[in-house]
């Protein structure tokens, strides 16, 4: 999911046990190709800062206006990118230090990604059935807001939202005029949660008010009483009236206009489009046809380890039979949310007591559990993790099996995404390109490979809760034929639901929402297993080389350590690691003894 997931930490300096700090090395100064790589890269990223308020993390500044999204500003950028690689390319590479040479690799694809986002005018689509711009805000209203001026710049974006839906309203008819939409059926109920805002009964029954509910003392009682009397009025005067405009723009010019068909490959220019997303959500230039013919031959392979586990259970019958049987016994499910936010922390902290054995660096970050907001649970995906916060979603919990929880708990929260975010943030030393961008091959699939991981964590305590780790590994296999099947091959929905059906024990609720998230974000599907498959043979190789010199946690540093980066850049990286006979990168190291972790000089 995109939104918000990042990888790497390497601290300037490594706390000891008495407070002081061990210094890295010194760096050499910077040649001059060096310092003109530099250059672009550092004035790039200033300018996307000011282009993009909202993307610069969970810890950036609440911004006072919205972005800007106009096809002006898209076309504006467009050159820019444009003009930033025709820059990038006049520097050879070879001239460049190994460290910018990393840099370079990264950098140029993140741009071009950029670019072709732009060229297809992704902007034009600017929703699908997982995701939607308005429902973004309401991760803004979710933050921890510290100060008057944090309120203040909640409610300028309050006041900005009429321009904001406007300018969106603008781009998604001229995707309608071309036939650039998501598939009409996968937006079926997506409008409720705009109508939960322009018809709700005041702004504190809408996620606009979350900030209010719980101010803190540093804003005084006046200056909270002043606050929420202007949140009020603004809500009245800009947001409600803003919704309901866009409410019967999508209720009656948009959504009943939507394309019928399904196949990226049939929108647009679609086969070049579909590939873009395949370049952009893998990092790879694999063709639909290779990544379908791969996810058959993954699927075969899970399935032979989920009937060993099934034959684990004493389970009598086949295989369908044991899939019905998950899906319907009252003891594979809770009858409270709370009791299901309740099992997801303790997992979380069990995870706890076991990272130091396999990671050298732990985040100073922290993160909490917390409900998918009820106005977008029901078209939510089952849960979803960043730095601060692990969002489980506890609609419809007849949808939501314990077999399950403890492989999904690992790939949000820790050692998946929340740890993956905290050791981003503090990762100071790498460029924020590298920081603070998201690449999804990276990203989900180091969760996913942390999945995996939960077997040598000890983490699964009985076969059913094998079973649940292989559905979901199965889940993301069963992507790369599904995604392709729609998008290339010509699927029908009711296809890819089926798929799903017989070959997981996902419940039927979060296949549906999957399948449209698949059908409405071509590509994005495909990021998960590919990703995961990359860590997994970068680990065998660097097992294989090494021997007894292999080092689990060394080996996952290192994977951390690089940030978000391109899945050739990370193989690279593991056959460098082997070189260097499988050394940490962390300047000090905390090694067990006993049962206490001390650092190693």
């Amino acid at each position: 999911m995109r939104a918000g997931f990042l990888v790497g930490f390497v601290l300037s300096g490594v706390a000891l046990s008495n407070g002081a700090f061990a210094a890295e090395p010194a760096k050499p100064p910077p040649g001059p190709a060096d310092a003109k790589f530099r250059a672009i890269y550092e004035a790039e990223w200033a300018w996307r800062k000011t282009e993009f308020p909202g993307e610069r993390g969970e810890n950036a500044a609440i911004n006072p206006k919205l972005g800007k999204v106009d096809a002006a500003s898209q076309q504006r950028r467009l050159a820019h990118w444009q003009d930033v690689v025709r820059q990038v390319d006049a520097i050879s590479e070879k001239d460049l230090s190994p460290p910018e040479q990393v840099n370079y690799e990264v950098y140029r694809d993140q741009i071009q990604t950029r670019i072709n986002q732009q060229k297809f005018r992704e902007y034009e689509k600017p929703f699908n059935s997982d995701s939607q711009f308005w429902s973004n805000l309401g991760f803004t209203a979710s933050r921890t807001f510290h100060t008057t001026q944090d309120y203040r710049n909640w409610i300028g974006q309050m006041r900005d939202i009429p321009r904001w839906f406007d300018d969106e309203t603008v781009n998604m008819k001229a995707g309608l005029a071309r036939g650039f939409t998501p598939p009409k059926a996968t937006l079926v109920g997506r409008d409720k949660s705009v109508s939960n805002v322009s018809q709700a009964a005041d702004v504190e029954h809408t996620f606009f008010w979350k900030p209010f509910e719980h101010m803190p003392q540093s804003v005084s009682p006046a200056d909270q009483a002043a606050l929420k009397a202007e949140a009020r009025q603004v809500f009245e005067a800009s947001v409600r009236p803003a919704y309901a405009k866009l409410l019967t723009f999508l209720d009656t010019e948009y959504i009943p206009h939507t394309t019928e068909v399904l196949a990226a490959e049939a929108l647009p220019d679609g086969k070049a489009y579909y590939q873009a997303q395949i370049r952009e959500f893998t990092t790879t230039d694999m063709t639909p046809e290779q990544i379908h013919q791969l996810g058959l031959s993954e699927v075969a392979k899970i399935h032979a380890q989920m009937l060993e586990v099934m034959k684990e259970t004493g389970f009598q019958g086949d295989f369908p039979a044991f899939l019905q049987y998950l899906r319907t016994d009252p003891k594979f499910y809770v009858k409270d949310p709370q009791e299901l936010l309740n099992r997801a922390a303790w997992i979380a902290k069990r995870v706890d007591g076991k990272l130091p054995a396999y990671f050298g660096w732990l985040p100073r970050s922290r993160f909490g559990i917390e409900p998918v907001a009820p106005d977008i649970a029901p078209f939510y995906t089952s849960a979803r993790g960043g730095t601060t916060t692990y969002l489980l979603n506890t609609y419809d919990l007849p949808s939501r099996p314990l077999y399950n929880l403890t492989a999904l708990t690992l790939h949000e929260s820790a050692p998946g995404h929340s740890l993956q975010g905290g050791l981003a943030d503090e990762q100071d030393q790498l460029p924020p390109f590298r920081r603070n961008v998201y690449i999804s091959a990276y990203g989900e699939g180091w969760a996913l490979y942390c999945e995996r991981l939960g077997v040598e964590m000890g983490m699964y305590d009985t076969a059913y809760d094998r079973f649940g780790m292989l559905t979901f590994q199965m889940w993301r296999a069963a992507r790369l034929v599904v995604d392709t099947g729609v998008h290339h091959k010509g699927w029908t929905r009711a296809q890819a639901i089926q798929y799903l059906h017989d070959n997981t024990a996902l419940a039927d609720h979060d296949i549906e929402i999957e399948v449209d998230r698949y059908i409405s974000w071509p590509g994005q599907a495909l990021s998960y297993y590919l990703g995961m498959m990359a860590i997994v043979e970068a680990r065998a190789k660097a097992e294989k080389a090494l021997g007894p010199k292999f080092d689990i946690r060394a080996f996952h540093d290192t994977v951390l350590a690089l940030g978000s980066v391109p899945i050739p850049v990370l193989k690279a990286r593991i056959d460098r690691f082997i070189a260097e006979g499988g050394r940490d990168p962390m300047p000090v190291k905390f090694q067990k003894k006993g049962s206490d972790e001390t650092p190693a000089a």
